[in-house]
């Protein structure tokens, strides 16, 4: 088996875990599995009548599921939590866990397409047997479609600009590497800040392509269905678009952050909030992993009168 480590160095592993307040004989989700870090974890808590199912849409990470008769691999995407678990004879859970954004594999994996730092087919699936890739993207979306997917994923400055940029690039040559996205959008590169510039660019594309703010908000509402009272939420997210929707969501239960009220004027929340403001990673863990600076952890239980 491929050494977890080789694969993904999990983050927040230890405050994410205590926080789902394991039940030894629970059933917990891992909505994205990767290199198991996180379920490894949940596992060891586990008792003998534990049960906990990892989810990837990425059938690489198959590699690295361990070989125990309590974890169950489901190979697909979190948007379809609530069926796949009907499937196994699964209605309620004691607590999930996810930790979004790219796994170290797939950016270290650079055939994939997801980094700038090297040069690549323009891919960007996480799941390979997907049909769009970032190429089809970036050659066939028009400059409107573009300014969105620059300016709404990745909520960068002047898209329209970026957007021409690509859109005179292409008459010349289709643009299907990443070095040549990388040229394409030379003209419109802050020098001063190119690597955020790039960091962003690439995020909107990958988030177009694997259409990544809509299975979130799927997997969220999902999840408070699934959850028994009491049970836990779990979200690592990496970036304001995600960190935005998982905070709103646990709040209020929608996607506005905005609290309902009954007949009576009472707060209609789905969640009590177990993290009154986002944990991040600390100090020894930003110096053992640099990528783990961006993360944000945040927890709710499901409160006892929501069914």
């Amino acid at each position: 088996m491929k050494a977890m480590t080789q694969y993904h160095i999990p983050v927040l592993l230890e405050e994410s875990v205590a926080l789902l307040d394991i039940n030894p004989a629970g059933t917990y989700v891992d909505l994205t599995f990767g290199g198991g870090g996180h379920s490894r974890r949940i596992l060891e808590q586990l008792g003998p009548e534990g049960r906990l199912y990892g989810f990837d849409q990425d059938r690489d990470t198959l590699a690295n599921a361990p070989d125990d008769p309590r974890f169950c691999y489901v190979a697909s995407n979190f948007r379809f939590l609530r069926g796949a678990l009907r499937l196994r004879g699964v209605t309620q859970v004691d607590g999930i866990l996810a930790d979004l954004g790219v796994s170290s594999h797939h950016f270290d994996a650079v055939e994939r397409g997801f980094s700038f730092r090297g040069d690549a087919p323009l891919d960007m699936r996480m799941n390979q047997r997907g049909h769009l890739t970032a190429a089809d993207v970036v050659n066939n979306s028009s400059a409107e479609e573009l300014t969105r997917i620059f300016g709404d994923w990745g909520e960068l400055d002047t898209p329209w600009k970026i957007a021409n940029c690509l859109i005179r690039a292409r008459e010349q040559a289709p643009v299907t590497t990443t070095a040549q996205l990388v040229e394409a959008v030379r003209p419109c590169t802050p020098k001063k800040e190119e690597a955020k510039f790039l960091t962003k660019l690439f995020q909107a594309l990958r988030i177009e392509v694997n259409g990544e703010m809509e299975a979130l908000k799927m997997a969220l509402e999902q999840s408070l269905k699934m959850l028994r009272p009491n049970g836990r939420l779990v979200v690592i997210s990496y970036h304001s678009l995600e960190d935005r929707l998982v905070k709103n969501f646990l709040r209020s239960g929608n996607f506005t952050g905005k609290v309902e009220k009954d007949f009576f004027g009472r707060a209609k929340v789905p969640f009590e909030l177990v993290t009154r403001k986002a944990v991040v990673p600390s100090a020894e863990e930003l110096e053992r992993n640099p990528r783990s600076r961006s993360a944000k952890l945040r927890a709710g239980a499901k409160c006892m009168n929501d069914k």
